[in-house]
């Protein structure tokens, strides 16, 4: 009916065009306008109302509006790259929350200061964090008439799917109306028009975005090439009425020039408090609600690692079934089916990241095995085939640092393209095929998280398979097992500790976890136990212990004690907890032990209020190794502690980080 009603007014406005009856013609445009912005809405209603936790295309789906919780979004940001993992970056963040200022997503555009135009907003976040959901939930209140209603059309267009259109040259309207063919005969260059372009995965982006050297364009009806229009886009020149929004995870924000921004926000996730929240919504059972958050904070690593939402997903999914499980099994025993976790064998109680993980793809590929082959058994059938093919895909794109597959990709490690749905119907929650509107097939895994412990499977898989080391593939077959399980962990940690941005660190984690003999019972039937796993486990224990001695970046060694936890081995943490708790802190502290008391600090359950410098070691050397427990904390008590000016170049990098700059106080007297 409104294609009709549209059609009839451009016949209208094409004789009051001629009878010259501008009045009339501007009151008919305003109408098309109405009918394209209504249309538009409604599309993008029934688009975004739903939420899919997980796979697009498989499950139930939810009202975004029954289970939406408000993410933790700050504003301002350093303009330097954080070049950590952003398992890291997550773990720093979860302590500088009160350092930072918090805004409202539907406020982004609203600038403090009267009179300051804010054009376009970049907004970083580590995968996972919600970035997409915050568009999501942005796009449905306007749609629904809620929010931001001076706004008259928004577009968001996903690099993912612009990517394989860089030759092609069309104008900005043709690429506009691809997406949205609704609005296909709507003139933007209307002044009354605020319009919003959403350009969503800036990390995804395989374009040159070459800002400097590409030329000027304006005319948004002239063809030209997808990176000049998308530069002068957000530059400005083409389109200069209209807002920007872009998201990006953390490495990738630098692609656009500082002066093309106005605003930089940061979305955290998840607080503490909403952290609680979404386990609420997501449960109605609030008993269960209530044993699902209590066991994530009992391990602190789980907890931190809550921030990310697909985490908490994933916990839920993970701790959900293994107490509906232990519910059958104790229902015949008392009227009172109620259980804890606790309660549960301890093997079944998943406290780090790696059991975590496993416990998932165990319990997908049991859902998926139910769903697709009627098969209802406790053991996983496992595809060592499908899981090879997926694992070599995830290792060797983690090399790369890429998130999203195409075609060619599948085809470089074995899968048939044709054939992906297999593998996203194998593992329904891990590995997804999405269809775009312009290209067609991309792939990913849920979470770059999910990538890399599929990735670590991978590597021991391999090992088990071929007796070969992933870092190694071109060497001959080696008899002992046991010394190439010990070559093989040793090069990751060295891999993980030569990298500028860790991106191998949550790997190397996974890696090691996967070592263990306590979790080979997990993976019964995918991987073969050895007995000699245990002495292998030990080598790589007090290899790490030995790179500890190393004076590391604090960011590289906090990483390794988190690996030592996923092996057990906390000594050195133990040690240096009980020389704080007994105050009787050695004077002569080891590389390694200055590491584990910054470790033990910085992942402390309270918050470091106040960091006193004379309750450790008064001295430079001990302002030097704790500047990380500094940084995070919100004032500094520096005074009598016969510090001298070796300590300035530390204090001020720690004043100008970008977790401090906001509030920290340094407080000292007059040193040398």
């Amino acid at each position: 009916m409104s294609s009709i009603k549209e059609a009839a007014l451009d016949i209208t406005l094409h004789f009051l065009k001629i009878m010259k009856q501008d009045e009339l013609v501007d009151t008919l445009k305003d109408e098309l306008v109405f009918i394209h912005q209504r249309q538009l809405k409604l599309d993008l209603k029934k688009k975004y109302q739903c939420v899919f936790e997980g796979i697009a295309k498989q499950g139930d789906s939810t009202l975004l509006n029954d289970i939406y919780t408000d993410l933790y979004i700050t504003q301002g940001g350093s303009k330097q790259v954080n070049t950590e993992h952003e398992v890291r970056q997550i773990e720093i963040s979860s302590r500088a929350e009160s350092q930072e200022i918090q805004i409202e997503c539907t406020n982004l555009f609203e600038s403090p200061k009267q009179g300051k135009k804010i054009r376009t907003v970049l907004t970083k976040g580590v995968a996972g964090i919600g970035k997409s959901v915050s568009v999501q939930k942005f796009i449905l209140d306007w749609a629904e008439g809620n929010e931001n209603q001076d706004i008259s059309f928004i577009f968001s267009l996903p690099f993912r799917e612009m990517n394989l259109k860089e030759k092609e040259k069309q104008s900005l309207m043709n690429l506009v109306s691809q997406f949205f063919p609704e609005i296909k005969r709507l003139n933007l260059t209307r002044d009354k028009f605020k319009v919003l372009f959403i350009l969503d995965g800036l990390d995804e982006c395989r374009l040159p975005l070459n800002f400097k050297d590409n030329e000027t364009w304006h005319d948004v009806s002239s063809p030209a090439s997808l990176d000049v229009l998308l530069t002068n886009l957000i530059k400005g020149n083409l389109l200069p009425s209209a807002i920007i929004w872009i998201t990006t995870r953390p490495a990738a924000a630098t692609k656009i020039p500082p002066d093309c921004i106005d605003r930089v926000t940061e979305v955290r996730g998840f607080n503490d408090a909403q952290k609680e929240e979404y386990f609420r919504k997501r449960f109605t059972d609030e008993k269960m609600a209530n044993r699902i958050i209590d066991h994530v904070k009992q391990s602190k690593s789980l907890f931190i690692m809550c921030h990310i939402p697909v985490f908490c997903w994933i916990s839920a999914t993970v701790l959900q079934n293994i107490l509906e499980e232990k519910k059958k099994k104790k229902k015949n025993q008392t009227e009172d089916a109620s259980i804890t976790l606790q309660e549960s064998n301890t093997e079944d109680i998943p406290k780090t990241l790696t059991q975590m993980y496993t416990h998932f793809l165990r319990f997908q590929i049991q859902q998926s095995r139910q769903k697709y082959d009627g098969e209802n058994r406790p053991d996983v059938s496992w595809d060592k085939d499908a899981i090879l093919s997926l694992g070599k895909l995830a290792f060797h794109q983690l090399e790369k640092n890429n998130l999203i597959f195409y075609d060619t990709d599948l085809e470089d490690c074995g899968i048939d393209a044709s054939k992906a749905s297999v593998y996203s119907g194998m593992c329904t929650q891990i590995f997804k095929e999405e269809t775009g509107i312009i290209i067609g097939a991309m792939y990913c895994f849920v979470h770059l998280s999910i990538q890399e412990f599929i990735a670590a499977l991978y590597a021991h898989l391999f090992l088990d398979i071929s007796k070969k080391s992933v870092f190694v593939q071109e060497s001959t077959e080696q008899e002992n097992k046991n010394e190439v399980m010990i070559d093989l962990l040793k090069t990751a940690v060295d891999k993980a500790l030569a990298s500028d941005n860790g991106h191998l660190d949550l790997f190397l984690r996974f890696l090691l976890g996967l070592s263990l003999q306590s979790n080979y019972p997990l993976l019964r039937g995918l991987l073969t136990q050895q007995d000699s796993n245990d002495q292998s486990n030990k080598v790589i224990v007090q290899y790490i212990k030995q790179k500890l001695e190393e004076n590391l970046s604090p960011e590289r060694s906090i990483n390794l004690f988190y690996c030592l936890n996923e092996l057990n081995d906390q000594t050195l943490v133990k040690d240096i907890q009980t020389q704080l708790r007994e105050g009787s802190l050695s004077s002569d502290l080891s590389p390694a032990q200055w590491s584990a008391l910054v470790f033990v600090l910085m992942t402390s359950e309270e918050e470091l209020e106040d960091f006193e410098l004379e309750k450790f070691k008064k001295s430079d050397e001990c302002l030097i190794r704790l500047s990380a427990v500094i940084k995070t904390s919100k004032r500094a008590l520096l005074s009598n502690c016969d510090l001298t000016v070796k300590s300035c170049s530390v204090l001020a990098t720690v004043l100008s980080s970008k977790t401090s700059w906001i509030s920290q106080e340094m407080i000292l007297d007059n040193q040398e």
